[in-house]
């Protein structure tokens, strides 16, 4: 996996990723410290209100970006996103008003939704042979969940000799270290995109590209998998260790290290595995896998509920069952970006990326409030149990709509190759 390391360009671009990972998770608990200082009890509405801003932001300004930012050179736009959320992580420190968190949030997340899918789409130019793209799809995975578990303790650590307003200068050197790193990095060139319609025409590009593909309307299906497992995960988890299990926070963090762990597990392998194994196959074993634990949650949550624990050990059997929805999302996310880089020319690479973004991101605005508001009002059994639905639903879906005869394999839907003047026709 640390072989693509070897090429310059992608090891400078990686390391801008993992360094604004770094600055994006501290910027997480800064942001919350906040919200208290400013809102005291009302911080979670707040937060959560801030959450909502960033998931409109990534599914409506991500796709109107991307068309306006087109025809410009990759690496004025990586540069500039960049420069613009570290300008906004240096301001946050400076309010005093919940309003002004919400509006620099949005600015903040929509820099965000212009940098990443942009970032994505570069990577496969970068690395344009699939087993090295897959290894940077496993690095990357890989840096995520580390993430998720570092840039907590590293928060912790500074909270002990600094102030929590200092959080969000580690957030904004995080980002102007990303800058520097794309700005020495010497990019392929990619060749301007051209004339391509009307504003709206390139805004929705991406979607109707997503919709008359096969294999990426299978995709969309299983986004809605991912999103209901993790939503369970990420809003759910405090209150299984909590309430559920009657345990301390540190079983929380315990509980997202496990689920951050079967991800990781997953990222290392699955280079290997990939070779051998079709994407569509691979993909839907990870639905599969998802669409059983869900309902197992529910149950698990069920017996917890009403008292009368499955075993001496039901927090052992969460620590698993949490170890298993990590592989199923990971199974699911990581080879994702594989069949937009097959579908994808230098024209669509772009707009393709861009629409995963935002498409699966808006899986998360329908399952993270019926995580938390089926849960907090009938119960966690209810919540898994739906959201359960929600994942077979889209297992099913994308069984039927992404047929074998159209796995990925480099050809469209016709079966013709996938090349770019075929694309160009379509």
């Amino acid at each position: 996996m640390l072989s693509v390391l070897r090429r310059r360009a992608y090891r400078n671009l990686f390391t801008a990723q993992v360094v604004a990972l770094l600055g994006t998770g501290l910027l997480t608990v800064a942001l919350g410290l906040l919200a208290f200082d400013l809102a005291g009890g009302r911080a979670g509405a707040v937060l959560g209100t801030a959450l909502t801003i960033k998931m409109i932001a990534y599914v409506v300004v991500a796709p109107v970006m991307a068309a306006l930012v087109d025809r410009l050179p990759r690496k004025a736009v990586l540069v500039g996103a960049d420069v613009v959320r570290a300008a906004i992580a240096l301001s946050l420190p400076f309010i005093d008003q919940v309003w002004q968190i919400y509006l620099l949030v949005f600015v903040l997340q929509s820099a965000s939704a212009t940098f990443t899918p942009a970032f994505q789409a570069l990577i496969p130019v970068v690395l344009p042979e699939e087993k090295d793209y897959t290894q940077a799809l496993s690095l990357s995975r890989l840096a995520y969940d580390l993430e998720s578990l570092v840039s907590p303790l590293l928060a912790a650590a500074l909270l002990t000799v600094m102030s929590f307003h200092n959080l969000f200068v580690g957030t904004m050197l995080g980002f102007l270290v990303s800058a520097a790193m794309v700005l020495g990095t010497r990019l392929p060139v990619i060749p301007p995109a051209g004339q391509q319609g009307s504003l709206l025409h390139r805004t929705t590009l991406g979607s109707r590209i997503f919709l008359r593909e096969p294999t990426l309307r299978g995709l969309l299906a299983l986004n809605l998998v991912v999103a209901a497992a993790t939503a369970l995960v990420l809003v759910n988890t405090v209150v299984y260790a909590r309430d559920l299990f009657g345990g301390t926070n540190t079983d929380v963090a315990i509980a997202l290290a496990f689920y951050g762990a079967g991800s990781m597990l997953v990222a290392f392998i699955a280079p290997r595995v990939l070779e051998r194994t079709p994407d569509r196959t691979f993909m839907l074993i990870g639905a599969t896998v998802l669409t059983a634990g869900l309902p197992t949650a529910a149950f698990l949550a069920l017996t917890q509920e009403s008292r009368v624990p499955l075993t001496g050990n039901s927090w052992a059997i969460l620590l698993g069952l949490w170890t298993v929805l990590g592989i199923g999302t990971s199974m699911i996310s990581t080879p994702s970006s594989r069949l937009l880089r097959r579908i994808a020319t230098d024209r669509t690479r772009n707009h393709l990326f861009t629409a995963q973004f935002s498409l699966s991101h808006a899986c998360f605005m329908i399952t993270y409030p019926v995580a938390g508001w089926v849960g907090a009002a009938a119960g966690q059994t209810a919540a898994a149990l739906t959201l359960g639905g929600l994942a077979l639903a889209g297992t099913v879906v994308g069984v039927v709509v992404w047929p074998s005869a159209a796995a990925g394999d480099g050809t469209t839907s016709d079966g013709s190759p996938d090349t770019p003047a075929t694309a160009d026709r379509r």
